[in-house]
């Protein structure tokens, strides 16, 4: 029989074995070939060229992530296939066969799988692209033309990506199989990611585990102001090495002693499986590992993604609490341009306040602007009462300050107390840090501090005193109706400066955001299906190692029944374990996220970690089923 005949012959037989891993890749080709699709189609070109570039930017980084996920799954999965394959591979020597045609062997079963994954991808990414943009679209709430766009550029870059790490992984196997020895290959199944420790060691990396895992998380909570970078990197790299540790170190711990306790080992037939749960613990701890960090990315993900959709809605809301606004430093304008905007409109609400432009030079503080104005506390309590907006803001003391400023999609200064502003020389505190639109869209070009009235006329000698004029009209989409009149009093002279802003509610200008938004939810669903498919592939493969394990203790009397209860139960904590840590972990990146983005993502938290605990509870229900066939507990 030819290398040919015998690999075809062996892909066939274990075609079911791999199904998941083959179906998890050809989902990530079918995400990352739409993405390309994204890049090299014109249909985001109608939002404008900004919003183009940045949602192309965006779509890049997401698929250089997907790009480096695809890799390090193909190098997990290959490394299970190789272990899964070489025991029965290492049969053939006694065969006669020599390694390199074993390694050849190799090669072809594993590329019929690698081309299996990639032919269902390509071929299923392919036909749905229509459906992906529609949905990324609908999610999106961006509303642009749909059609059926599929270039061969997509397709060849997916192709090509995909089949370059493959071919890595498939030499690298090859490789190995050459160098490796007929015990090795036969005995290859009771090695993969065994390593034998002492308690001591045991003892040392349990400890060492918690003290990282909770440094990570205090890193993740802490507030800070321009070192909040160095907080998040410290947090993500000590939180992974936290939970390797935590796998490898204090959980086979924790179950040791648990095990070392004979009046909980033999109550409820724990006997049959928690030392089995200590091996499988210290043989598997890196996949758990690795499926905790893949489901805390995915909740992260997904947070992530929420909190900028509820981020991009109040910056719209902001932006357009005013559909015009008057600069001017003429007084009293207010008559004259009411009557201007109710030609051809009708006002909703009206508000005014004068405002102390300073020069730059003047102010000193931490972060620097390029404008800088400074309001009087009465004013802006009186433009609220007019606007209808909240004000619960104690009037500052005389060597106090409150800043005003306006909404950013993401703040890395997540404590701003302590901050003081001097101006013209005397030092102010700053108090509060407000984000409430009291004067709109000129929140994002000035930077405004409030003082108390008596601070205010103190420092009017030292700036330029100008009014603002502020108005919300009933149709805020017929915003075009009074421009022609509004440009009547626009004037740049030394007698007469007034300049005048008109929001437009139909702009595109943040529309990249939205795209973001669904962009974390692929990503999430990816993440969610690679970890649930990793976990299952591992117990799957698992389930042939017991068999033998579990015909000696049928032999001994034990029921069907009880063994299946036995085995239903290891299975359970080895998913929930996982799940577990990855829920408590992922409580402190949430956190950190509502932190920096000001949005409480509570509800988000639940419903992705319900929404991983639904899909692994799908997967346990399925694990617990084929195990038991695989294993020989059942027919």
């Amino acid at each position: 029989m030819s290398m040919m005949k015998l690999a075809l012959q062996n892909f066939k037989s274990s075609f079911k074995n791999y199904l998941a891993i083959i179906l998890s890749l050809a989902f990530t080709i079918l995400v990352f070939l739409n993405f390309q699709n994204l890049i090299y189609s014109d249909i985001f070109s109608g939002l404008g060229g900004k919003n183009k570039e940045y949602i192309d930017i965006l779509i890049q980084i997401i698929s250089f992530v997907l790009g480096c996920f695809m890799f390090f799954f193909l190098w997990y999965a290959t490394n299970v296939f190789l272990t899964k394959r070489k025991r029965e591979i290492g049969i053939y020597v006694f065969m006669g066969l020599t390694n390199q045609k074993i390694g050849r062997m190799y090669m072809i079963e594993t590329t019929m799988i690698g081309i299996s994954s990639m032919v269902f991808g390509i071929g299923f990414g392919i036909l749905i692209t229509w459906l992906f943009q529609m949905i990324l679209l609908a999610i999106s709430d961006i509303t642009v033309d749909i059609s059926f766009q599929i270039s061969p550029t997509p397709i060849f870059v997916t192709i090509g990506i995909y089949l370059v790490m493959y071919l890595i992984f498939v030499i690298k196997g090859y490789i190995n199989i050459v160098r490796s020895s007929v015990l090795e290959m036969v005995s290859a199944s009771r090695q993969n990611e065994y390593v034998r420790q002492s308690s001591f060691f045991l003892l040392l990396k349990a400890v060492l585990g918690l003290g990282v895992l909770f440094l990570g998380y205090y890193f993740a909570i802490k507030e800070g102001g321009n070192e909040v970078m160095n907080h998040v990197f410290a947090a993500v790299v000590l939180v992974v090495m936290g939970v390797y540790l935590l796998f490898g170190g204090f959980i086979p711990f924790v179950f040791q002693k648990m095990a070392g306790r004979k009046e909980f080992l033999y109550q409820k037939e724990r006997n049959l499986w928690m030392n089995n749960v200590i091996f499988r613990m210290k043989k598997n701890y890196r996949t758990y590992a690795m499926t905790c960090v893949l489901m805390l990315c995915s909740v992260t993900a997904l947070a992530a993604g929420f909190a900028m959709k509820v981020r991009y809605e109040s910056m719209v809301h902001f932006r357009n609490t005013y559909t015009y606004q008057i600069l001017s430093d003429q007084a009293g304008l207010n008559k004259k341009i009411e009557a201007l905007i109710e030609k051809d409109n009708q006002i909703s609400y009206g508000t005014q306040a004068s405002i102390l432009n300073l020069d730059a030079s003047m102010i000193d503080t931490r972060y620097q602007y390029r404008n800088y104005s400074v309001l009087s506390w009465s004013q802006i309590k009186e433009l609220a009462k007019d606007a209808g907006m909240e004000f619960e803001l104690e009037e500052p003391k005389d060597d106090e300050i409150i800043q005003i400023s306006h909404l950013y999609l993401l703040s890395l200064l997540t404590d701003r107390s302590h901050e003081t502003v001097s101006i013209n020389g005397k030092i102010y505190r700053q108090t509060v840090d407000t984000n409430i639109p009291y004067l709109g869209y000129l929140q994002e070009q000035i930077s405004f501090y409030m003082v108390n009235d008596e601070e205010y006329q103190k420092l009017r000698p030292f700036g330029t005193e100008l009014y603002t004029y502020n108005y919300r009209i009933e149709d805020i989409y017929n915003f075009a109706a009074s421009q022609d009149e509004l440009d009547t009093i626009v004037s740049d002279t030394d007698e007469n400066y007034t300049a005048r802003v008109m929001i437009d509610p139909n702009s595109s200008e943040m529309e990249w955001i939205k795209v973001l938004y669904t962009v974390c939810i692929f990503v999430f669903m990816v993440f969610i299906l690679a970890s649930g498919s990793i976990l299952f592939m591992k117990l799957y493969n698992d389930a042939f190692e017991e068999k033998e394990r579990y015909q000696i203790l049928k032999k001994l009397g034990i029921l069907e029944k009880t063994l299946k209860k036995s085995l239903s139960r290891e299975l359970l904590t080895a998913y929930a374990l996982p799940f577990f840590v990855m829920m408590i972990s992922a409580y402190f990146s949430v956190h950190a996220l509502e932190k920096m983005m000001y949005t409480n993502l509570f509800a988000i938290y639940l419903i992705s970690v319900a929404v991983i605990f639904g899909f692994f509870l799908i997967c346990y229900l399925l694990s617990v089923s084929v195990y038991a066939k695989n294993a020989g507990v059942e027919k």
